[in-house]
């Protein structure tokens, strides 16, 4: 097919859902797409918390690839919604292998932008044996000077109107450490509040995720459903250090020398700034970088669009 314009395979139905029970009461959402005989290939989402939507399914060729789309612990159309409960990297990874085992599946892609890089490299690492080829975007390792720079000082200089409105539910005395801050708002009781302090969260990663700003994007990030699961489970993720040790995916990226992949990083994403994707590339020199020179954050900006179809066409005749 002709993806220049839209960059997007066209939308399908999934062919079959499934529903998952792992531990501690949580309930994943599972979706498969394409072929049911195609390339198994597997799509991480943003967030953490962010959940999957139909658009994801385009990044793939219906005709080739089997692919699974799941929705994380707590967010999306898995439940219970919004749970910090049992909800670390380890059980994402554990969720992930046991999603592969039910379906019968022996290797396969991994696709994840953002923090859905994380999650990628970080099953990667964990398995390589599992992982057929690695389609990573807006690389976002979960070092302290990542979550520093979008969260207390950096981005606020770019953005500092935004910004603004990301200070407004938190009081000057408490402004000197946000996370700590809005962790407390968004583990409140108290409803309002919790809602108040998830929508200035969502909102502000919602105005930055795209170069020229989109007004569909920030709309989707105001979504009380989707602001109260991104902002609780990223929070939470974020004041643990995303339950990964101190440079943790740089120092076991040698474990990715025998994969396969492309690493797709816009030159201006201020989210997830181009720096992090450079290290992984050192730390993993067999895998291509593709920096889009006119591109933000957002996996729908053009250029990125462009490339990561490009990416999973490419091992789709590798693969196939």
């Amino acid at each position: 097919m002709d993806t220049t314009e839209s960059a997007l395979y066209p939308i399908t139905d999934p062919f079959v859902t499934h529903e998952i029970v792992v531990d501690n009461g949580h309930r994943l959402y599972v979706e498969e797409c394409g072929r049911p005989d195609g390339i198994p290939a597997l799509f991480l989402h943003g967030g953490p918390g962010a959940g999957c939507e139909p658009a994801h399914r385009g990044f793939f060729d219906p005709t080739r690839y089997r692919a699974v789309l799941f929705d994380q612990r707590g967010c999306g159309r898995s439940v219970p919604h919004a749970s910090l409960n049992a909800n670390t990297t380890w059980d994402l990874v554990s969720d992930i292998e046991t999603i592969r085992q039910q379906l019968g599946i022996d290797r396969w892609l991994v696709f994840g932008g953002s923090w859905g890089s994380t999650l990628a490299l970080s099953y990667a690492e964990t398995h390589p044996e599992r992982v057929s080829a690695l389609v990573v975007r807006g690389i976002f390792l979960c070092r302290d000077e990542e979550i520093r720079w979008f969260y207390q000082e950096g981005a606020s200089w770019v953005y500092p109107d935004f910004w603004r409105d990301f200070l407004a539910p938190i009081p000057a005395s408490e402004q000197d450490d946000l996370l700590t801050a809005y962790h407390k708002r968004l583990t409140s009781e108290d409803e309002q509040l919790r809602m108040e302090a998830a929508q200035a969260w969502s909102i502000w990663e919602g105005r930055t995720a795209t170069m020229l700003g989109n007004p569909n994007v920030e709309a989707h990030f105001a979504d009380s459903h989707v602001a109260l699961s991104l902002a609780r489970i990223e929070c939470h993720y974020f004041v643990n250090q995303s339950f990964l040790a101190p440079g943790q995916l740089l120092r076991d990226a040698h474990r990715l020398a025998e994969i396969p992949g492309v690493i797709v990083q816009g030159r201006y994403d201020l989210i997830c700034p181009m720096r992090s994707a450079w290290e992984l590339h050192q730390a993993w020199p067999g895998a291509e970088l593709q920096v889009i020179a006119d591109a933000g954050h957002s996996a729908f900006e053009p250029g990125i669009r462009r490339a990561l179809v490009a990416a999973t066409d490419r091992f789709a005749r590798a693969l196939g």
